[in-house]
């Protein structure tokens, strides 16, 4: 069979068909069905046989219209809305917003609640890397650690759950302080078929005392814990292969992106607002910024380790201000404040105040004003203009996720697809935030 020349002479193909054949990219969809795409984002990938040209990242399908919600309520009744947008750093969002209006009105919450803040805002950073660390091990095939971090997540709902009586949308900060004070006891295990005898004893040791005992068993423990993860996964020649100089990010380029948080101090560059725009009573304790120095995969899961521990010392010293100085947890400022239940129950004007405070809540003075907080992905900041009327005239909110997906074209470009999952999870997305 003669073969089609080639207009130099050299013999090409065997026939006109195959001549004429080009090689093309091909498009392909990552998501929103895929397990590594978190339930919500859909990727087209311009691939090169392995290798990804480029990344377009479609988002919005989790869009609720949270901030055009919030300005059809009263500000106290929004407070909820912000546990589901990052549904996994549930009081972190509640910081930012009740902050806002507390800038707004001009008060300040007691110094007691400003310490429970504090430590509730460490709980759930333990909690987000804890379902980090699990989430982007499965994701890179890792199946033990998912296990042992979710094993600590549940001791630490129990705590949300003691303060506020819902495991995760807690709404527990209140603008002038937090719900309620720190419950004197935890509640325990009752005996059933899986837990009885000697095991329910195990189980219900730390329980024995109130809820601050409860938390301080947990921080003692949790730093053995930690090195279990770590024993799994540091020296890991896989996790290493998956993780050593994929998706890597330059100082400049971090910032050139607006990265906050995990994604800017893999880079080696120590921002957190903890330190450098203290809150609450960040000011008061000793802790740690944690830095990487390659800006890898790799870099960042070491970061956020880091930081569940300087989080366990965090709680210490709050634990420790906590037990030595009882007081009260929120103003002593009816507007803001909804009267005790005993006092409702045979006064009349306190039944009426309580229910005109939950229906239509109290008028923030006309202004604007920005309060972020170092949530545990980045910079969770909240937008929120007042025109003087009980409801906000403008609401937006500053998700860390948002500007840290934005790069991902430019990060895995000439990586191969396997690593597009890895750069995923090293961004620590949750889309409710992002979508919004």
């Amino acid at each position: 069979m003669s073969a089609y020349p080639d207009p130099s002479g050299v013999a090409l193909a065997s026939n006109f068909a195959e001549a004429r054949k080009e090689i093309r990219n091909y498009t392909l969809n990552f998501g929103p069905q895929h397990p590594a795409a978190h339930g919500v984002l859909r990727l087209i990938l311009e691939m090169d046989g392995e290798v990804v040209q480029r990344a377009d990242p479609h988002i919005g399908l989790l869009h609720r219209g949270t901030e055009k919600l919030c300005e059809s309520k009263p500000f106290n009744q929004s407070i909820g809305y912000m546990d589901r947008l990052d549904y996994v750093s549930m009081m972190c969002n509640e910081h930012a917003y009740v902050r806002a209006i507390e800038t707004l009105m001009g008060i300040e919450a007691p110094e007691r609640a400003q310490w429970i803040r504090t430590m509730f805002d460490e709980i759930t950073r333990i909690l987000n890397h804890l379902m980090w660390v699990g989430s982007s091990a499965l994701d890179l095939g890792a199946m033990a650690v998912f296990l042992y971090a979710f094993r600590e997540r549940e001791e630490l709902l129990d705590v949300y759950e003691a303060v506020s009586g819902a495991r995760m949308h807690a709404t527990y900060y209140r603008p002038g302080g937090v719900y309620r004070d720190l419950p004197d006891r935890m509640p325990k295990y009752r005996e059933s078929p899986w837990k009885k005898g000697a095991n329910l004893k195990r189980f219900n040791a730390a329980r024995e005392g109130s809820l601050l005992d409860y938390i301080e068993a947990f921080a003692k423990d949790f730093p053995k814990r930690v090195d279990e993860y770590e024993t799994l996964l540091t020296d890991n020649r896989i996790w290493k292969q998956r993780t050593v100089g994929i998706g890597v990010i330059p100082p400049e380029q971090a910032l050139a992106w607006g990265m906050t948080g995990p994604m800017l101090r893999g880079s080696g560059i120590a921002w957190d607002l903890r330190k450098k725009r203290p809150y609450a009573k960040y000011a008061e304790v000793d802790f740690d910024i944690p830095v990487g120095v390659a800006g890898d995969c790799y870099d960042r899961y070491l970061v956020r380790i880091a930081e569940m521990r300087q989080s366990v010392r965090i709680i210490e010293q709050c634990i420790a201000w906590l037990k030595a100085n009882p007081g009260p947890v929120m103003l002593d400022n009816y507007k803001v404040s909804p009267p005790s239940r005993e006092s409702m129950k045979d006064d009349m004007e306190a039944l009426i105040h309580h229910f005109k405070l939950f229906t239509e809540g109290y008028c923030v003075p006309a202004g604007e004003t920005y309060c972020a907080v170092e949530a545990p992905k980045g910079e969770f900041g909240c937008y929120l203009v007042s025109d003087g009327a009980n409801k906000p005239f403008r609401v937006h909110l500053r998700a860390p996720g948002f500007a840290h997906l934005s790069s991902m074209d430019e990060i895995v470009k000439g990586h191969m697809l396997a690593d597009v999952v890895a750069m995923i999870g090293t961004y620590d997305v949750v889309f409710g935030e992002i979508d919004r």
